[in-house]
């Protein structure tokens, strides 16, 4: 059309300049998109085998699909070992937050790379997800009796419980993505600082620790996330 053109360009620099406007770094989307691109063919490439026949006989080999059914397995058994038969039902999400805070952890030991987890928006929206979560767990459990447990157990203390109660839940979220964000944010920095001082041999330890943090804040992460959805479920209250 006549006096009109349509670059990539024009559209995505608008984009960016409203996203460093509002603090959030443009970079973040990218690396994110990346990780879940990479976690989508994975997820195809080590499900392939099990698409084509419901009965897969073990070859004794750890071949791609073999290592991740075992990774898979492991989330799930964790998962099971909090939330029982309702697991299958939640794995999806459990499943989906493992995999996704470990890749985007594990993103910032890889040189060119800032992993997302460092950004407390990225944080809050997986911690938000949680919230939501373990609340319609909660409701599809006990129906509107959910909401008793925000009362106390006795009626005559339900005025000083309530707001207590509220408080709690709502710092959950916010203490979710607090922890993720201030642990990745200082690890990927130390990583940075001793790249920058010496590039070869010395940053090596600090690697390894970079993985190991990248593990422990997921396993933390989902942890923390079951502790809520238990609680959400149990009926003790």
């Amino acid at each position: 059309m006549a006096g009109a053109s349509f670059t990539w360009g024009s559209l995505i620099t608008p984009l960016y300049h409203e996203m460093e406007h509002y603090g959030v770094d443009p970079h973040v989307g990218i690396d994110v998109l990346f990780t879940s691109g990479l976690l989508i063919i994975l997820a195809y490439l080590g499900g392939r085998k099990f698409r084509k026949s419901k009965m897969v006989e073990p070859t004794g080999k750890l071949d791609f699909s073999t290592f991740f059914e075992i990774v898979v397995g492991g989330i799930f058994n964790f998962t099971k070992g909090f939330l029982d038969d309702k697991a299958r039902g939640i794995f999806f999400l459990t499943g989906s937050f493992a995999l996704f805070i470990l890749f985007n952890n594990l993103l910032g030991i890889v040189p060119g790379f800032n992993p997302p987890t460092d950004q407390f928006n990225v944080t809050i929206v997986l911690g938000l997800t949680v919230f939501v979560a373990y609340n319609i767990l909660g409701i599809i459990e006990h129906g509107p009796k959910y909401f008793k447990q925000f009362l106390g157990p006795v009626w005559y203390l339900s005025w000083l419980m309530l707001p207590i109660e509220l408080i709690s839940h709502v710092v959950r979220p916010i203490s979710l993505a607090i922890r993720l964000f201030g642990n990745m944010t200082g690890d990927h920095k130390v990583n940075g600082i001793f790249f920058g001082l010496v590039p070869l041999i010395l940053p090596l330890p600090f690697l390894g620790l970079g993985i190991f943090v990248s593990g422990v804040q997921t396993l933390v992460f989902l942890l923390l996330t079951l502790v809520y959805m238990q609680m959400a479920v149990s009926h003790d209250h």
